[in-house]
């Protein structure tokens, strides 16, 4: 199993749309087997999804994450765990040992929210 986090220093990055980069581990027997880190080369929100598909990925761990990016990555068989925040590596840890705080109903749909808002706990957060 391949796993996408949204990377910054280390830790997730916030806002899925504006990612640029992200680790991805390789998995096998819920044991981390390797990683990379890839830049996303400016891929914005819409193109996320197939940037992820092609480098075959079967989950993403993220922060905050619109629903027009959910769906997207839902109809390329990509799960989303999304509202995560703190460390990558202990997130896919988690994830691994399926104990993950994530909030399956995480929202970042910046076209409903004012200029200034935050989603989720500690989510993206746009000033």
């Amino acid at each position: 199993m391949k796993i996408a986090v949204t990377f910054d220093k280390g830790n997730i990055f916030q806002h899925f749309g504006h990612t640029k980069q992200f680790k991805l581990y390789e998995t096998e027997n819920d044991e981390i087997t390797g990683f990379k880190i890839v830049d996303t080369l400016g891929s914005g929100h819409g193109s996320l999804a197939g940037f992820l598909a092609d480098n075959d990925v079967d989950v993403l761990i993220c922060g905050g994450i619109g629903g027009g990016a959910q769906d997207a990555l839902a109809q390329a068989g990509i799960k989303v765990f999304g509202g995560v925040q703190g460390s990558a590596d202990r997130a896919v840890i988690s994830f691994l040992n399926k104990t993950l705080n994530y909030n399956p109903d995480i929202k970042c749909d910046h076209h409903e929210h004012g200029e200034h808002h935050t989603c989720g706990e500690n989510g993206c957060h746009h000033d």
